[in-house]
């Protein structure tokens, strides 16, 4: 099999990120970021950017592990990361927030998918309470892997005001983290949620994202259908087959709420408010 890390400019693709959150924060009159810090890559190239563009007082981190699911590398990780960008960070254990959750539900069940997304839906509050209370945008640090697969909790990481690295393929953020300076055990730390004890993204998926890259970015970016991609990379079709089938099967989490249409002009079906719109 030929694997591929998807093309791009380096640094054009920075420069895009950086000109992105200085104009959105303008725009919105905020006064800064808030960023979820896991100690991966995603949300330490986030966070690096984001410091970048607007410097380290204007961007916030809050560290939500829950003890029986995260490493305690990762929250050393994430430390370590906050104060060599000398951001303001909180580390605020959920342990007894999801307890309390889960024994308040008459109808619970054993089930890691369902119980994972509840810990991702108690960081989602956190981050929003915190950026209600400090005047803050919520940053997310989904990649564009992620959102391609719906690898991601709705209404939790998903759950966020921007996604400054959305466009960016996963082994992408690998490159840009090498390039930013991070340190190796962070760009090539395994990827994991950490919904559930020992859980990582390729384990879970069964598929390497150097596989899962090049698939996406030659159906994505440039079209080629399942046979092409096939004799193009030498990559079996039932597991180009299965990448693409996901985009498919996932497209909800990448949607708005449904709206059934009744009238002329129905709102996110046929019309849109810019965002940047004046009277």
């Amino acid at each position: 099999m030929k694997t591929i890390i998807p093309p791009i400019n380096y640094d054009y693709a920075l420069n895009r990120i950086l000109s992105f959150l200085r104009e959105k924060l303008s725009e919105t009159g905020l006064e800064g970021l808030v960023i979820g810090l896991s100690g991966g890559v995603d949300s330490s190239v986030t966070a690096a950017i984001a410091v970048k563009a607007l410097g380290s007082e204007k961007v916030h981190g809050l560290i939500l592990p829950d003890s029986r699911t995260t490493p305690r590398e990762d929250i050393d990780d994430a430390i370590e990361l906050a104060e060599k960008l000398n951001i303001k960070y909180h580390l605020i254990t959920i342990d007894n927030i999801y307890d309390t959750i889960i024994n308040t539900i008459p109808f619970y069940k054993e089930n890691d998918i369902a119980n994972g997304n509840v810990r991702a839906r108690i960081r989602m509050i956190i981050l929003y309470y915190y950026a209600n209370v400090n005047n803050l945008l919520v940053c997310g640090t989904g990649d564009k892997s992620e959102i391609l697969l719906g690898y991601f909790t709705k209404y939790g990481d998903g759950g966020v005001d921007m996604l400054p690295i959305g466009d960016l393929y996963k082994t992408q953020v690998r490159i840009m983290g090498k390039r930013l300076g991070l340190p190796e055990k962070i760009y090539l730390k395994p990827s994991s949620p950490r919904l559930w004890p020992g859980q990582t993204a390729e384990n879970e998926l069964g598929i390497s994202y150097e596989i899962i890259d090049t698939v996406l970015y030659y159906f994505i970016d440039q079209r080629y259908d399942i046979d092409r991609i096939n004799m193009e990379t030498g990559i079996p079709k039932d597991l180009v087959n299965k990448i693409i089938n996901r985009v498919f099967k996932n497209e909800h989490k990448r949607m708005t709420p449904l709206i059934p249409k009744i009238g002329g002009t129905t709102i996110n079906n046929d019309w849109k408010m810019p965002y940047n719109a004046e009277l």
